[in-house]
């Protein structure tokens, strides 16, 4: 709460549609830099393309479908996340530190879970398609 006398704005971004606005405008910096600055999203975010128009063709229903899509979306965003925990880090220092090592390698390790949710879900989706069909 603010105190007497201050103002009600406690953020930078303002307040209402330009506050939504301007999020907007860091959303789209940060896909730009995820993009620009990771291959590891670049090839998911092509993985995802690639398996977008299969993801018509292989769902049984419309809540199969919406898995399918909802769990690509879930790996570029834990990948986002750790593109982020990993630039923090190298912010602090690019030494070698133990911790900021373990920082770096939890993130890697929630891609990897992402990833296998991604297999785990596109796979019996796929075998379901083919194979029990």
């Amino acid at each position: 709460m603010p105190k007497t006398g201050e103002s009600n704005q406690l953020k930078p971004n303002g307040l209402g549609v330009a506050r939504i606005l301007k999020a907007a405008r860091c959303s789209i910096k940060g896909f730009q830099a995820a993009y620009r600055h990771e291959a590891a999203f670049r090839q998911e975010l092509l993985l995802s393309l690639v398996l977008l128009p299969f993801s018509f063709v292989i769902a049984s229903s419309l809540a199969n479908w919406v898995a399918l899509i909802a769990v690509l979306l879930l790996l570029l965003l834990v990948e986002v996340i750790n593109s982020a925990i990993e630039a923090l880090a190298d912010r602090i220092s690019t030494d070698l530190h133990e911790l900021l090592g373990r920082a770096k390698d939890l993130g890697s390790s929630a891609v990897f879970i992402a990833f296998m949710i991604v297999v785990l879900v596109w796979g019996e989706s796929a075998y379901s398609y083919f194979v029990a069909a």
